[in-house]
């Protein structure tokens, strides 16, 4: 059993604790960050489609939106500074009924209003001459430039790395079970008997996040685990489409998505599936036999003999469907940073 004090102590080694710890080992103060895997980029982090998104779905006003278009912004830039692939491919949100193009033109109008710059509403004939392989049932699309993709592992291993070189420590196979206040800050407890205190305790724990605020918030937060699955194609069929491939967003999201990746790969996914459990992370087969069908909606001429394996993972999806950030109202020096 160990006990440390450190100034600033981050639950959750995924993107969001990795970027906190990167930016406030800027300073003078002792961090540490705890992880109950064994390494970072373990949990949501390191399932998922991989995209830097331009910033046009995110309801107007929210601090998703704000956030999606301005990280966006400062990708291209982190990248250089960190040295980690990331491509300014492009998205394409496809529309397959004339009855829909309304819709579209909403997202359109939505995406102006969040400040994506370059936006462009496409005709049929534009669409099929940027991507021939998109079904020549499309008859409209939305073209956000500014759209790109990234290798989630080079990402969050890039800002861990950069966080632990000046001097950030990371604590992995911590499970964090008990959040208590104590004079000057807080005591944590993991589950392996190791106890921690800081001044100030930031909440970055995923799917998990809503278990950390609710021990010291009175007002308490539900975080739903969504599971989304996915295929991976060989690298064969990476160029297939040059563009991430969306379709018209839904209550759960922006549907079924057909990407190339930074390693040349090609990827289909995700459905939405609502969890009880925050570790379900299987595969189905009726789950993906929807991502397969759903997908050649946009490209139909995809081959699923070239798919190299196939995984799911879990996004963090509070009540608001907006991000969770800021200081608990009635437990200072304690953040969230979630959904």
């Amino acid at each position: 059993m160990q006990s440390k004090k450190y100034d600033v102590l981050i639950v959750g080694a995924g993107v969001i604790g990795c970027a906190i710890a990167r930016e406030l080992s800027r300073y003078e103060i002792s961090i540490a960050v705890l992880e109950k895997e064994e390494d970072v980029c373990s949990g949501t982090s390191k399932a998922n489609s991989g995209i830097v998104h331009a910033g046009f779905d995110a309801m107007p006003g929210t601090l998703k939106a704000k956030l999606n278009v301005e990280g966006n912004r400062r990708m291209e830039e982190l990248s250089r500074t960190l040295d980690f692939e990331f491509v300014r491919n492009g998205s394409l949100v496809a529309c397959f009924q004339e009855d829909e193009k309304e819709k579209l033109n909403k997202l359109y109008q939505r995406g102006l209003e969040n400040g994506v710059q370059s936006l462009q509403l496409l005709g049929r004939d534009e669409v099929l001459k940027m991507e021939p392989n998109v079904s020549e049932q499309v008859v409209a699309a939305l073209f956000a430039p500014t759209g790109g993709i990234v290798c989630p592992f080079g990402l969050t291993i890039a800002l861990a790395e950069n966080a632990c070189t000046n001097g950030c420590e990371f604590h992995f196979h911590q499970t964090v079970e008990k959040v208590s206040r104590e004079e000057g800050g807080y005591h944590v407890m993991t589950k392996e008997g190791n106890q921690y205190h800081t001044t100030y305790l930031i909440n970055a724990a995923g799917v998990y996040a809503d278990q950390i605020h609710n021990q010291v918030s009175k007002k308490k937060i539900q975080i739903q685990a969504r599971r989304g699955e996915y295929c991976l194609l060989d690298k064969e069929a990476g160029m297939l489409v040059t563009h991430t491939i969306f379709q018209l967003p839904s209550k759960y999201g922006k549907g079924v998505l057909v990407t190339p990746t930074v390693h040349k790969n090609l990827l289909v996914g995700p459905n939405a599936r609502d969890v009880a459990w925050k570790e379900d992370t299987r595969t189905t087969k009726e789950g993906l036999e929807e991502v397969l069908l759903k997908s050649t909606k946009s490209v139909p001429s995809l081959d699923f003999r070239q798919i190299i394996t196939s995984f799911s993972g879990l996004r963090a999806h509070t009540e608001s469907n907006d991000f969770l950030i800021g200081e608990i109202f009635d437990a200072p020096n304690c953040f969230d940073v979630a959904g």
